[in-house]
């Protein structure tokens, strides 16, 4: 690894993007597929499912319902907040969708789906038919988890788990966060969107910290009693930032039992911790308009079929990303991006009178501790005894023993992954 280029890592990156889904699936049609796919929701998953299948066959018509002209991604917003890039960096538009692609997209929001008459009720009036329904909603908050935070109250202190207004008033609040102050993170329980984001967040924000307000300190309060890649960010928070961040764990009473907006407190079950900035992050479940489609469970998640990616409780009703039940891969931006060209796959040889192949799936995680400390963690997944299975011997996380020079490599590499998957998606 240390002897790749950066350009030739971004490169590989792409190509293995790219083509992960479909290494053990016959995706060439039997005969030219026509049908109606829509598609609801235009991030990781959305957006890579709209392309893919019009890259698969052009003949099936495409439509992608997205309210948003333009997608600010979770992914690397962490870097906006902690002051290494502009927001304008992890914003994307649809323009090559529409235009290289030939799908249609349509800025609206779905807010019904009749699974029996095969539509989709738009805000806007619109009533869409389908063949195949692609559902990437991403997540939504369990407003009323922990007293006191709300909807409302996101307003005061943010979660900034979605990308965009909310990213950019964290970074506003911290930028104006009184000399020795305290940040408080308080990250959700499992399961969630970005298990290692909290922590990356954490990692840049100490960066900013120790360039603008020295003395300020940040506090943990995590219902967890570990994290992904706890041992290396740990190791990375005692080289960079010693002293300056302390966690409290599950078995400490980490866990908020509630928040108080105005003064600027989160209780938990042993103590009060009072914060000039506080980044309160919900528990989550799946996207609004999966539970008015009825494709959720009592969990609040969607379960699918893992060789394809279709609800188990609505036929021809694909569900992919973070609101899917897919263990054991992650709710991530590439685990989404790897589902969505799955459920492609499937829905194009589905169309053309072919049955869907085995999949292959992969998740790449990077993670930025500082600027120039970059770690990861990856794996390669199969099929197989109708389960998701992790590939044995494939994958890895970054050895705790790497130097300055890999962990500098690694945030390098970082950037290429970003600059990779969202040329693959949006590009």
């Amino acid at each position: 690894m240390s002897k790749l280029t950066r350009r030739r890592f971004t490169q590989l990156a792409a190509a293995t993007t790219a083509t992960s889904a479909f290494g053990l699936v016959n995706i060439l049609p039997a005969r030219a597929a026509s049908g109606r796919v829509v598609v609801v929701g235009g991030g990781f998953g959305g957006a890579t499912a709209a392309k893919y299948i019009r890259k698969l066959d052009p003949g099936i018509q495409v439509t992608l319902i997205e309210p948003k002209t333009q997608f600010v991604t979770c992914p690397y917003s962490n870097t906006v907040i902690g002051g290494l890039n502009d927001i304008s960096f992890i914003t994307h538009n649809y323009d090559a969708l529409k235009g290289k692609y030939g799908a249609t997209v349509v800025h609206d929001t779905a807010t019904a789906v009749d699974a029996a008459k095969k539509t989709v009720t738009t805000a806007g009036g619109k009533t869409l038919g389908y063949d195949k329904l692609v559902l990437s909603p991403g997540i939504d908050f369990k407003w009323d988890a922990v007293e006191g935070y709300s909807q409302a109250a996101s307003q005061k202190i943010p979660h900034a788990w979605n990308g965009g207004p909310q990213t950019a008033l964290l970074r506003k609040q911290l930028e104006a966060m009184p000399s020795g102050g305290t940040f408080i993170i308080a990250p959700p329980p499992n399961p969630f969107r970005c298990p290692p984001g909290p922590y990356e967040r954490v990692s840049l924000v100490a960066h900013y910290l120790g360039e603008h307000n020295a003395r300020a300190k940040i506090i943990i309060l995590d219902p967890k009693p570990k994290f992904s890649k706890q041992p290396l960010f740990m190791q990375g928070w005692d080289k960079l930032y010693k002293g300056k961040i302390q966690w409290v764990s599950q078995k400490d009473g980490g866990g908020a039992t509630r928040v108080d907006v105005d003064g600027m407190k989160v209780h938990t079950e042993f103590d009060t911790f009072k914060g000039d900035v506080i980044n309160f992050i919900p528990a989550q479940k799946a996207g609004k308009i999966a539970f008015l489609a009825g494709a959720t469970d009592k969990s609040g998640w969607c379960p699918i079929k893992p060789q394809t990616f279709e609800s188990t409780i609505l036929k021809d009703v694909y569900v992919i990303g973070d609101a899917s039940i897919a263990s054991p891969l992650p709710k991530s931006g590439y685990s989404a991006n790897s589902e969505a060209k799955v459920a492609a796959a499937a829905i194009v040889a589905q169309l053309s009178g072919k049955q869907p192949g085995e999949p292959s799936l992969i998740n790449t995680c990077y993670s930025l501790v500082g600027p120039d400390y970059g770690i990861s963690v990856a794996m390669v997944y199969g099929f197989a005894g109708g389960k998701i299975t992790k590939k044995k011997g494939s994958g890895g996380v970054s050895p705790k023993d790497g130097n300055a020079e890999f962990r500098r490599k690694e945030a390098q590499f970082a950037e290429g992954w970003y600059s990779s998957i969202s040329s693959d998606i949006w590009g």
